[in-house]
């Protein structure tokens, strides 16, 4: 049992969406066989914060790509599709207007996963 976190939700949503968009989009563009997401939610007693991971069975990243994951405008993606964005607005939207945090584990081959921590004790945004 989670307890409640005071948020923006519509922006949460939209950091859920933008980090499910790329994942999808990249386990397709690798051909990866049966894709899915495992995510998972639970309290951090020690830094009194709510955790959620998402995880995927994709191609993972190379420690270059995953080191530039939130820069405004860096995308793996072929001229034309995509802007750069989404991840860079995400991790905006979790450390500055959340005050919480938001880092990426990976390498090839592997998966991608996705943590996103959020004050417990935080007022409304």
């Amino acid at each position: 049992n989670l307890p409640a976190v005071f948020c923006q939700a519509s922006k949460i949503q939209q950091v859920i969406l933008n980090i499910l968009t790329n994942g999808a989009q990249a386990m397709q563009g690798a051909g990866t066989p049966e894709p899915k997401f495992i995510v998972r939610t639970y309290v951090d007693p020690v830094r009194d914060m709510a955790c959620m991971e998402i995880e995927d069975n994709g191609p993972g990243m190379k420690e270059e790509i995953r080191k530039h994951i939130f820069d405004p405008f860096f995308t793996t993606k072929p001229v034309g599709v995509g802007t750069g964005l989404g991840l860079s607005v995400s991790y905006f939207i979790i450390t500055e207007n959340h005050k919480g945090e938001m880092t990426v584990e990976s390498s090839p081959g592997t998966s991608a996963k996705f943590v996103i921590r959020l004050p417990l004790s935080m007022g409304r945004p």
